[in-house]
Protein backbone atom coordinates (compact mmCIF):
# COMPACT_ATOMS: atom_id res chain seq x y z
CA UNK A 1 0.00 0.00 0.00
CA UNK A 2 1.13 3.61 -1.11
CA UNK A 3 1.69 5.44 2.03
CA UNK A 4 3.24 8.82 0.46
CA UNK A 5 6.55 7.69 1.89
CA UNK A 6 8.08 7.87 -1.93
CA UNK A 7 7.91 11.40 -3.34
CA UNK A 8 8.75 11.15 -7.08
CA UNK A 9 11.26 13.99 -8.00
CA UNK A 10 10.47 14.74 -11.20
CA UNK A 11 13.82 15.52 -13.31
CA UNK A 12 14.16 19.50 -14.09
CA UNK A 13 14.25 19.45 -17.55
CA UNK A 14 10.38 17.64 -17.76
CA UNK A 15 9.11 20.48 -14.94
CA UNK A 16 10.85 23.18 -16.85
CA UNK A 17 9.15 22.05 -20.45
CA UNK A 18 5.85 21.66 -18.19
CA UNK A 19 6.15 25.05 -17.28
CA UNK A 20 6.93 26.08 -20.66
CA UNK A 21 3.65 24.45 -21.82
CA UNK A 22 1.41 26.26 -19.31
CA UNK A 23 3.23 29.66 -19.72
CA UNK A 24 2.11 29.06 -24.09
CA UNK A 25 -0.86 30.13 -25.85
CA UNK A 26 -2.67 31.78 -23.20
CA UNK A 27 -4.11 28.38 -21.68
CA UNK A 28 -7.10 28.81 -19.79
CA UNK A 29 -7.18 26.83 -16.45
CA UNK A 30 -9.29 23.66 -18.21
CA UNK A 31 -6.82 23.70 -20.68
CA UNK A 32 -3.76 24.13 -18.13
CA UNK A 33 -5.41 21.14 -15.72
CA UNK A 34 -5.33 18.69 -19.10
CA UNK A 35 -1.74 19.62 -19.56
CA UNK A 36 -0.74 18.45 -15.83
CA UNK A 37 -2.67 15.61 -16.18
CA UNK A 38 -1.25 14.32 -18.98
CA UNK A 39 1.98 15.24 -17.81
CA UNK A 40 1.06 12.72 -14.78
CA UNK A 41 -0.36 9.99 -16.72
CA UNK A 42 2.19 9.87 -18.85
CA UNK A 43 4.50 9.06 -15.68
CA UNK A 44 2.07 6.69 -14.10
CA UNK A 45 -0.04 8.66 -12.30
CA UNK A 46 -3.17 9.98 -12.07
CA UNK A 47 -5.04 13.01 -10.91
CA UNK A 48 -8.37 14.46 -9.68
CA UNK A 49 -9.57 17.39 -12.49
CA UNK A 50 -10.49 19.36 -9.91
CA UNK A 51 -6.98 19.06 -8.00
CA UNK A 52 -5.39 19.55 -10.85
CA UNK A 53 -7.45 23.05 -11.53
CA UNK A 54 -6.44 24.05 -7.96
CA UNK A 55 -2.89 23.32 -8.76
CA UNK A 56 -3.23 25.50 -11.79
CA UNK A 57 -4.34 28.44 -9.65
CA UNK A 58 -1.50 27.72 -6.68
CA UNK A 59 1.59 28.05 -9.67
CA UNK A 60 0.30 31.09 -10.81
CA UNK A 61 -0.19 32.48 -7.22
CA UNK A 62 4.04 31.41 -6.33
CA UNK A 63 4.79 32.71 -10.18
CA UNK A 64 5.15 29.13 -11.79
CA UNK A 65 8.32 28.58 -10.13
CA UNK A 66 9.77 24.79 -10.97
CA UNK A 67 9.89 24.31 -6.54
CA UNK A 68 6.70 25.39 -6.80
CA UNK A 69 5.58 23.45 -9.64
CA UNK A 70 7.39 20.03 -8.20
CA UNK A 71 5.59 20.52 -4.80
CA UNK A 72 2.27 20.66 -6.38
CA UNK A 73 2.99 17.70 -8.23
CA UNK A 74 4.05 15.61 -5.11
CA UNK A 75 0.65 16.77 -3.65
CA UNK A 76 -1.49 16.23 -6.29
CA UNK A 77 0.09 12.44 -8.18
CA UNK A 78 -1.67 9.45 -7.27
CA UNK A 79 0.05 6.52 -8.13
CA UNK A 80 -1.91 4.47 -10.24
Amino acid sequence: MYHGSHIEKFPTVELQELRDGLLQHGLDSWQAADLISSFLAGRGYGVSRQSARDAVARFEDAGRSIDCIQAELEKLAMVM
